[in-house]
């Protein structure tokens, strides 16, 4: 019965102890909102500092502990700056169009505006509840009038300045959205969003020419080698240059023989010309045409026609199609390779696309995988003119030989003995003293298709006159508001704005009789190129933002978010950027000054969360058993932010035990005298450690520093006052509801975070010793702890004592002792 009644005590005490989360956390974010302590000043004199999280898109299954992962990460950044003396600019807003809002109309009936703002209220409440320093006098909405007036300003903009057309043109089709997607939209032949085949059909489009913005030749603002000048992950600019695909090649005109006729084939591989044994033309080639139609006299044209018909029914992707078996009909001519005179037979193959190049290819099936499958279903012959390092000259008659690497050039003339790229400039050299060719740029990316044919998106602000001419809405009748009579938002295959009675009589209303509004909307990605320009200045009616605004808060000196926007967002909202700045509007034109990907939190299966698997983890679970604090510094402690990692409870546990060591911390006996020797040098060691690993985004090593010094303070019998609350102001970017707690009960009667950032004293943060690597032979056998600066002698010997180092020196003889200072000794032995 005593024994029962001491572990209730004791267990009665831990209780009282305990820091209760659910009563400080909401009662510190009230504090918070009442004194407005996260608002950006427009006229504040202090250096500005503008970091932004990629805005979510609020879908009906609200936030998984996945999605807080880079808002905290910034919300402990933006926390850090504001208090080393920065003016913050640090918003949220919402993505808020596009197709998951509209589909769950099409289910429920339910208004997608209504469902929107409602998953936007249950989106906002789980933010706010994690203690994020936003401010939210900021916040936008990409679905309210008051916002897409700006995004439709800006398709004005952009049709005024010639970079918006509309033009007919094979587009990708997803039958299952009913609606068109730009090529960034479609991964491999599939739907990004839903995962379907998608098809091409031919319809008349409007597109954004992104293509005028790929490079500026010497300069540093082109969407290629602006890259050069901005900090970026080095994989993302890779992805967005092999995206936009820069080729750089020549076109060589070949001579048709029997003909006054010439074709132009464009390669990147001039140096392996001489190899060349025909050429394919696409089918939609004006050659082919002038087959087909009769000018060009051919004993082939009724094979070409059969072969034309049949290719033209195929979409792009299935004529892209990998691995299928090469198709094709010889068009009765032949080239002239004016390097050798050889005649190269003319075939036209569906493979082969238009809208590539110049429609006509040259075969050089020695060196081109493609190239030699085609040869090998109609019997043409094979050349090799480029020989592997090592030196196989055989003739090529399986895939495997196919010579696509580096090598040197054979059969080939003058280039014989080159390496291939100084054969390609030589040869290109020659051409062009020759005639026969010119140096050209091509490059992969299209313009940008920006009509969507469906409801929940920003109409496109064109209206055209009874003659189907179009014209550009009047900027006084922006915003063209999305209609509210539409009763059905069912896809079609048309835009359901076509269905709407008040549509038409709007347009007659405001343009005369037979005038129509475009009917189409805009692809949701249009919204989100350009919102970090409207937080500058949200509540502006006469403009998106003004330039004095733009000019003190832009560009965003830190942007974090998921690489899967590489080539969409990230790219779409630079080209938004650089338009603007060539037409005067705003001094820069890069975005983004850093970017920083974070990693993705799994489930604790290891697999990405999702609803079919089960393993999706509730944030709002979280909070209420463990608190915010606990959930965002987990969530920065489970591994660096950059990589990959999955979730586990038993670490939150663990996060949990540390928070309630600080707790404890507060309940020792505090005393004003000043903190021993060792004390204030894990402070100060501390205070530089976490300072260092925030501004690189290691948050994960700087927790595990805290908890060191937390650790060292709990053994303390009496802890010095300064100590503790250096340790809190650094703690409070982490976890700020516990430190405002501590705070308050130290008796400040200010929030923490107005605290300025502590300074280090250098000398007390300097490591008085270091850890010293012992390699027998150049292997680590173990290591030793000595004083900063000892010498080589006193280094040796220490290394020698060790008693595994002993066991790999007996009955050996030292031959050499290598000293690098402070770092390693290397003792080579035999």
């Amino acid at each position: 019965m005593f024994l029962c009644f001491v572990l209730n005590v004791t267990c009665f005490k831990l209780y009282v102890f305990m820091y209760d989360h659910q009563k400080s956390e909401p009662k510190w974010q009230k504090k918070w909102e009442e004194l407005n302590l996260f608002h950006a000043e427009d006229k504040s004199d202090k250096e500005k500092y503008y970091i932004l999280d990629m805005f979510p898109y609020p879908s009906g299954s609200g936030l998984h502990v996945g999605h807080p992962e880079g808002y905290t990460a910034t919300d402990i950044f933006s926390r850090y700056k504001r208090m080393k003396g920065f003016n913050v600019l640090h918003p949220m807003g919402w993505d808020a169009f596009g197709l998951p809002a509209e589909n769950y109309a099409i289910k429920t009936g339910i208004d997608p505006d209504k469902s929107t703002h409602d998953n936007i209220k249950t989106f906002k409440r789980q933010i706010q509840s994690l203690g994020f320093s936003y401010d939210w006098g900021r916040e936008v909405t990409t679905c309210n009038p008051d916002y897409y007036k700006w995004t439709q300003w800006f398709f004005l903009f952009f049709y005024k300045n010639n970079l918006a057309y509309k033009k007919e043109s094979p587009v990708n089709w997803c039958d299952s959205c009913k609606t068109v997607l730009a090529n960034e939209q479609v991964v491999n032949g599939k739907c990004e969003r839903c995962k379907n085949e998608v098809v091409q059909k031919k319809l008349a489009q409007w597109f954004f020419k992104i293509t005028d913005f790929l490079e500026d030749q010497g300069k540093t603002t082109g969407l290629i080698n602006g890259l050069d000048k901005i900090d970026w992950p080095e994989s993302t600019k890779i992805m967005q240059k092999n995206w936009i695909g820069k080729k750089q090649g020549i076109d060589i005109t070949y001579k048709i023989g029997k003909s006054d006729e010439t074709i132009v084939c464009f390669t990147t591989r001039p140096d392996t010309n001489f190899g060349a044994t025909f050429i394919v033309l696409a089918p939609e080639h004006p050659f082919v045409q002038k087959i087909i139609s009769g000018e060009i006299a051919s004993e082939q044209k009724e094979e070409v026609n059969k072969y034309v018909e049949k290719a033209l029914g195929k979409t792009e992707l299935e004529r892209q199609g990998e691995g299928r078996t090469k198709t094709g009909t010889f068009t009765g001519f032949y080239a002239i390779n004016d390097l050798n005179k050889t005649k190269m037979p003319i075939w036209v193959s569906d493979f082969v696309l238009a809208g590539f190049g110049t429609g006509a290819v040259v075969g050089v099936p020695g060196h081109d995988l493609r190239d030699f499958e085609f040869t090998q279903t109609f019997n043409i012959p094979v050349v090799r003119v480029v020989v592997a390092p090592d030196g196989d000259t055989s003739e090529i008659t399986k895939p495997e030989q196919v010579q696509e690497a580096a090598g040197k050039m054979i059969n080939s003339e003058f280039l014989d003995g080159l390496d291939i790229f100084e054969a390609k400039e030589k040869i290109m050299d020659h051409m062009e003293e020759k005639g026969w060719g010119k140096r050209v740029t091509t490059y992969s990316v299209r313009d940008w298709l920006i009509s969507r044919q469906r409801y929940w998106g920003t109409p496109i602000p064109i209206v055209y006159d009874p003659e189907g001419n179009p014209h550009p809405v009047k900027e006084e009748h922006l915003p063209l508001e999305l209609p509210t009579d539409i009763e059905d938002y069912k896809p079609k295959g048309t835009s359901p704005l076509g269905s709407s009675k008040k549509y038409v009589e709007q347009a007659e209303k405001l343009y005369g009789k037979g005038w129509r509004f475009e009917v189409d909307t805009m692809d949701t990605f249009v919204c989100s190129s350009w919102y970090f320009f409207r937080y500058c200045d949200p509540q502006n009616e006469k403009e998106f933002a003004s330039k004095e605004l733009m000019k003190k808060w832009l560009p965003i000196d830190t942007y974090v978010g998921g690489a899967e926007h590489t080539v969409l967002h990230l790219l779409y909202a630079r080209f938004f950027t650089k338009a603007l700045h060539k037409h005067g509007y705003i001094n820069f034109d890069e975005p983004f000054q850093k970017l920083i990907h974070q990693g993705m939190i799994l489930g604790e299966d290891g697999e990405k969360m999702s609803k079919s698997r089960g393993n999706v983890i509730n944030p709002d679970e979280i909070i209420e058993k463990y608190g915010a604090d606990t959930l965002r510094l987990y969530e920065m402690f489970i591994g660096p932010f950059e990589q990959v990692k999955p979730w586990n409870m038993k670490g939150v546990e663990g996060v949990y035990r540390f928070l309630q060591k600080v707790w404890r911390l507060s309940e020792k006996k505090i005393v004003k005298t000043e903190a021993p020797k060792n004390i204030q040098k894990l402070i100060h060691k501390t205070i530089k450690k976490v300072s260092k690993d925030i501004e690189s985004f290691d948050f994960n090593t700087a927790i595990s520093q805290m908890m060191i010094c937390t650790n060292e303070f709990g053994k303390l019998e009496k802890l010095p006052q300064e100590s503790l609350e250096k340790l809190l102001i650094i703690l409070s970017p982490f976890a700020p509801h516990l430190a405002e707690e501590i705070w308050e009960n130290l008796g400040h009667s200010e929030s923490i975070c107005l605290e300025a950032w502590p300074e280090y004293n250098k000398e007390l943060a300097q490591d008085n010793e270091v850890e010293i690597a012992v390699q027998v032979n150049g292997k680590l056998r173990g290591t030793f702890t000595a004083v900063i600066g000892i010498t080589k002698d006193d280094a040796l010997t220490q290394a020698k004592k060790l008693e595994n180092i002993q066991k790999f020196l007996k009955n050996k003889e030292i031959t050499k002792e290598i000293f690098v200072p402070g770092k390693i000794v290397n003792l080579v032995v035999k």
